[in-house]
């Protein structure tokens, strides 16, 4: 302060002549805020900033109440600390309207005078150099003491303020400030305003995470509908939360990270309305579907349905983009699994219709993919195509395909039908129990004479087409129910294939987690993360009734979401913790004292066992896997009645009647049982 008289004469001189020398005793972001004033036309002997009306201050508070409610916490503890210290705390939006003061209730009192209160704007364009205006200016700190101000009666104050931006974007949301009489400036005031932004950022990020949490659950929760569709996942802010991959080739290199500005401009109100017009703006062929939490907008899904060129036969008759799968791919070790992939592999050469059968998420088209592999069929085309969700004219249309002018709205080219398009290959069906009864009869003749007629057609088109059927459904029971056609359940299943649901698979639960986790991480560019042995137990307790989809589902959430690297409990979503009997802390050990113990125990032994199985007797990657040591997972060992005996060149171990024998290559392999 011992600067002010210098800095006054060089203040007198600036208004007199307009020559400024920053040095010494002024610094440049001082001058360079002076200039900016003059320039604005800021009147010098102006006392008050401009005042809002109380409508106005209730529209703002209410455009920034994301803010005001992430620095509530700062605003209350300095309604105390600053209670008795000549200082208040101010908060603006980047208007330079103030939103929030709290503080000294002298101060604040005083601060009526120049309109230094809420509703009041504090922009530099209109008061002149302030800490407000210049750190909104400057977007940096700033501190402006006494006659470093512009205007000559706000020049009693001293203030500090430090922007603050949203830590997801980066987007500047407004300023905190310090402010006091001049007679009680504390040389603290920068360093306190730019740790309460500090605060106000870091709250702010928080409720973004699980705005984007809710996000995320919600795609994971509605991704099996969508299963061919480009979604992306976008937060209120207009940032994408997440998206498929074709997704994010579909958006342009602009919004690679960030949507258009538009969308951006919706800050804390409900906004639906303004959203959805905004998002069809940007994307207009698109479905959109808003996401809440608790009644307030958090983001939402954006679903870019593919477009069909119209132009010519040509375009509609375009092959499908092959994904090769072969048995190698399938993933798993249990006996229920092999055993599938095994009758999979007998039944792939021959010609027969196939009936893959199995409950949501088993994988049926990874086997329909793998057997078209394998077949004779190998290099021709697979049709998917999926008769549940679909009206009955829309089903006929895009199977048996259309002619010119076959209906009011038909395309003037007509279009090519999944079954012509298959010709050659393999044409599957999805969910073929909810196709209507009437057209049922029509796909029998094509499969009995291998023939089809296109809707409004009469010229018949001779097909070479391999049928695999996909179903969640009892077929045999729609067919006793005469829901679905004998003559047809005969036709597509003459051999059946059963795919088994997750929870007859334990021991390959583990397995693909790890291979979806590390997809995962893959494409977000992370390292593999690990699993906490608790959270092991309770997904391997877990009914998993979306089988591998959900699984793949959960694992790529928690993964997304994770900071840490490692996947413990508190990232699992609540349904399956609250699903498990078995509901360890995550700060417990391997046996900590926990309610069901012996639940836990037995859950335990399996998880181990089945990891050992897993790494093949590898010790150390049995442990690195359970997130243990190794000292620890031979206590373990112990402690389950798992025997073992030390040689100086080998370890022994036996794990449910089989024994294993370690060299010092650190792996154990099996050897005869006595």
């Amino acid at each position: 302060m011992h600067r002010q008289p210098m800095i006054r004469l060089a203040w007198e001189k600036f208004l007199a002549n307009g020559q400024l020398s920053p040095g010494q005793f002024l610094s440049q972001t001082i001058a360079t805020s002076w200039a900016r004033s003059r320039r604005a036309g800021v009147n010098t002997r102006q006392r008050e900033a401009p005042y809002a009306s109380e409508a106005e201050v209730f529209r703002l508070r209410t455009q920034n109440a994301d803010l005001l409610t992430a620095a509530r916490p700062a605003v209350e503890r300095s309604d105390l600390f600053l209670a008795e210290a000549k200082s208040m705390m101010v908060l603006a939006d980047t208007s330079g309207f103030i939103i929030e003061t709290a503080g000294d209730p002298h101060v604040i009192e005083d601060g009526r005078r120049n309109h230094l209160e809420i509703g009041g704007r504090w922009e530099e364009d209109v008061i002149g150099t302030n800490a407000i205006g210049t750190a909104l200016a400057s977007i940096k700190p700033v501190q402006i003491l006494g006659v470093e101000h512009f205007c000559e009666d706000v020049q009693r104050w001293v203030c500090a303020a430090s922007p603050v931006r949203h830590p997801i974007d980066g987007q500047l949301l407004g300023v905190v400030d310090i402010s006091g009489p001049a007679s009680a400036f504390n040389p603290q005031s920068l360093a306190l305003a730019v740790a309460l932004g500090q605060e106000i950022e870091a709250s702010l990020g928080r409720a973004a995470k699980l705005e984007h949490e809710v996000l995320l659950r919600h795609f994971v929760s509605k991704r099996s509908l969508w299963l061919s569709e480009d979604i992306l996942v976008v937060d209120r802010r207009g940032v994408v939360v997440d998206a498929t991959q074709k997704a994010r080739h579909r958006m342009d290199a602009q919004a690679s990270n960030t949507l258009s500005q538009e969308l951006r401009q919706m800050i804390g109100v409900s906004l639906s309305q303004s959203w959805e017009s905004n998002c069809r703006r940007r994307f207009p062929n698109a479905s959109l579907e808003i996401v809440k939490n608790n009644d307030t907008d958090v983001g939402c899904l954006i679903v870019l349905h593919q477009t069909r060129s119209r132009t010519t036969a040509m375009a509609r008759t375009q092959s499908y983009t092959e994904i090769s799968v072969g048995f190698e791919q399938i993933l798993g070790e249990s006996a229920p699994i092999r055993e599938a992939c095994e009758r999979a592999r007998k039944l792939a050469p021959n010609t027969l219709p196939i009936l893959i059968e199995g409950e949501t998420g088993v994988g049926k088209e990874l086997f329909a993919r793998a057997i078209k592999g394998a077949s004779p069929s190998a290099k021709g085309p697979f049709v998917p195509m999926n008769c549940g969700g679909m009206a009955r004219d829309l089903i006929a249309s895009e199977l048996f395909g259309y002619a010119k002018g076959a209906f009011t709205g038909a395309d003037e080219n007509g279009y090519v039908g999944k079954i012509e398009k298959a010709d050659g290959g393999v044409l599957c069906l999805d969910e073929i129990g909810e196709m209507p009864l009437d057209l049922q009869s029509y796909l029998l003749r094509v499969l009995e004479d291998g023939v089809v007629y296109r809707i409004g057609d009469h010229k018949a088109r001779q097909v070479n087409i391999r049928i695999l059927s996909m179903t969640n459904r009892d077929l045999l029971a729609e067919v006793e129910a005469g829901r679905f056609r004998r003559d047809l359940y005969y036709r597509i299943a003459a051999a059946r294939l059963r795919i088994p649901p997750l929870r007859e698979r334990h021991n390959d639960l583990l397995l693909l987690a790890e291979h979806f986790a590390a997809a995962t991480a893959a494409r977000l560019g992370r390292p593999t993360p690990t699993f906490n042995v608790d959270a092991l137990i309770l997904l391997r307790s877990y009914h998993w009734p979306g089988n591998v989809r959900e699984l793949r589902n959960v694992i790529d959430a928690m993964v997304t979401l994770n900071e840490s690297g490692r996947l413990g409990v508190d990232d699992l979503p609540p349904e399956i913790v609250a699903a498990s009997r078995v509901r360890p802390q995550p700060s417990a050990s391997l046996a900590g004292v926990l309610p069901d113990a012996g639940n836990l125990k037995s859950a335990e032994r399996s998880t181990i066992l089945a990891q050992l199985h897993e790494c093949r007797g590898n010790v150390t990657e049995t442990a690195r896997r359970l997130g243990i040591a190794r000292s620890t997972l031979y206590v373990r060992l112990a402690e389950y009645g798992i025997s073992y005996s030390r040689t100086p060149r080998r370890i022994v171990r036996r794990l449910g009647g089989q024994a294993f024998e370690r060299p010092d290559d650190g792996h154990l392999r099996a050897q005869h049982s006595d």
